[in-house]
């Protein structure tokens, strides 16, 4: 099977096409001679590219407090830091800002988030969807039966998991929401609308929250992904245009991509603890974050970014927040013994490594508590694109294929996913970034029928209740004769499907 790219998309869609596209960027600018740095309070005299570091502390709010005084010696300035977690969201143009706060009493790690200069540039789109014509448009409302929205019958996906017979049932409740941490939500958009959630939006870029009125929407410019992504959670029932998975549920936009396309993990961070603390139910993550696509904790930058996510993902947890992530369009096997990885870092100079999956982590989605998503297609086979690995996923859900590999039944027409775009208009996407939205919705249904469980309970419930397949033999997605990928594991929990396929109408049974 031809390879659908080499390079991995930093939102996990791929676009009506199935390409992916190369990211770009720049080198930072040369550096002055770099200080001595044998304290923190040594004289900075160089300087370099502004970048921005997580410092993660020991200890409890005095040693933050006593970090953030060392910041400013050794040439950083504190944006903003999460106490309680003990995470410090700093800037610095002092070469030497992370090696010298590592050094520090009370500091765990610190790591520049960015190979690139602030603000990072790049001219990398994040993958055009296929807009919906006004022929399909007009095709899909004709099919379209009693109870239905207009594009329900082109939405294959929900048959898929069940969720058309558990809307008969239940669309979820008002007091649970769901929040997209992504490229921004645009909350004007008919199916989005009557059910976002405005107080618990957020734009989360710079790692410190700004709830300017409307910061959480997507630019002209910027992707529609996050868009996209909100509508198959949570798209309203409303006879309007498509249906959510759970659309009796509210959903929220919290932004964290930079307009360039970038999910630095200061945002990533602050996605996870506004969540948690504006009482949010599931997270949907359907993206890597930047720029290391495996984060090694034996480099102290990376290190220092697995800790301070891992730190904000356990927090959102033990508030009771749920929190899913697509597992990535590469087809790797990530339970291998090495992967090459020839895409970090991505917003400077991709080099060529090989890395060991097992300490070498995909964050948030090979972090611990996080619910690890694999896509499947219209046949319910796994997508052509899509990551798996034994012990590594733990459940499947539909995010599309290209048709000539998983072809629909009629009335659907398109073997990718459905969804909102901004602007009022609905469009196709495919990637491991649409089938984590569905398990999020099928959550958030569980966490609507048993709204006093714990997260830890809706995530047993969620592959507890998963239907079963077994791996496909042999998996030849292509049909050239060639296996494509190899599922180890048996019909109740595998590497390409973990638990199964996600069950709506199991999660509204009660």
């Amino acid at each position: 099977m031809a390879h659908l790219g080499s390079r991995r998309r930093r939102a996990l869609a791929l676009p009506a096409g199935l390409a992916l596209t190369a990211s770009l960027g720049f080198l930072p600018t040369g550096t002055a001679a770099a200080a001595p740095a044998d304290s923190a309070t040594a004289a900075v005299t160089a300087v370099g590219p502004k970048l921005s570091y997580v410092v993660n502390t020991y200890g409890g709010r005095s040693t933050v407090k006593s970090v953030k005084k060392e910041i400013g010696r050794a040439g950083g300035k504190v944006v903003t830091s999460y106490d309680q977690i003990g995470v410090i969201v700093a800037t610095s143009e002092n070469p030497d800002f992370a090696k010298t706060i590592r050094k520090v009493s009370g500091v765990n790690s610190a790591g520049a988030t960015r190979t690139a200069p602030m603000p990072a540039q790049s001219t990398t789109d994040m993958g055009a969807p296929r807009v919906l014509t006004s022929a399909e448009l007009a095709a899909a409302k004709a099919d379209k039966a009693v109870g239905q929205d207009p594009l329900e019958p082109l939405q294959w996906d929900l048959p898929a998991i069940k969720a058309d017979q558990a809307h008969k049932k239940s669309l979820g409740s008002r007091k649970v929401t769901v929040a997209v941490i992504d490229t921004g939500v645009d909350d004007t958009h008919p199916d989005i609308a009557p059910n976002f959630d405005r107080k618990a939006s957020v734009n989360c870029v710079s790692g410190k929250p700004d709830t300017t009125d409307g910061a959480w929407r997507p630019s002209a410019e910027e992707s529609p992904h996050g868009t996209h992504v909100a509508g198959e959670i949570a798209g309203a029932k409303n006879g309007i245009g498509m249906t959510g998975v759970a659309p009796g549920v509210k959903v929220s936009g919290i932004k964290v991509s930079t307009t360039a396309g970038w999910f630095y993990t200061e945002a990533v961070v602050c996605g996870f603890m506004w969540a948690a603390d504006h009482d949010v139910d599931v997270t949907n993550n359907s993206y890597y974050t930047d720029p290391w696509y495996f984060n090694c904790k034996n480099d102290p930058d990376q290190k220092a970014l697995v800790e301070a996510i891992t730190r904000a993902t356990k927090y959102a947890e033990s508030k009771g927040t749920v929190n899913v992530a697509a597992a990535g369009n590469e087809n790797y096997d990530l339970a291998s013994d090495s992967i090459t990885d020839t895409t970090s870092p991505n917003d400077t100079t991709p080099g060529e490594r090989v890395i060991d999956p097992s300490k070498c982590l995909d964050i948030p989605t090979q972090l611990p508590g996080v619910v690890t998503v694999a896509s499947t297609g219209a046949k319910g086979l796994k997508s052509s694109f899509s990551n798996y690995g034994l012990g590594i996923i733990d459940i499947a859900a539909p995010g599309g294929d290209s048709t000539r590999y998983q072809t629909p039944a009629p009335p659907a027409t398109s073997g990718l996913i459905l969804g909102p775009l901004p602007g009022g208009q609905w469009g196709y996407m495919a990637g491991t970034s649409m089938a984590s939205p569905h398990v999020a919705g099928v959550a958030a249904l569980l966490k609507s029928t048993h709204p006093n469980a714990s997260a830890q309970t809706i995530k047993t419930l969620l592959t507890a209740q998963a239907d079963d397949v077994a791996c496909p033999t042999p998996y030849d997605i292509d049909g050239d004769g060639e296996v494509d990928a190899v599922c180890e594991g048996g019909k109740a929990h595998n590497g390409f499907y973990g638990a199964g396929i996600a069950d709506a109408l199991d999660a509204v049974r009660g």
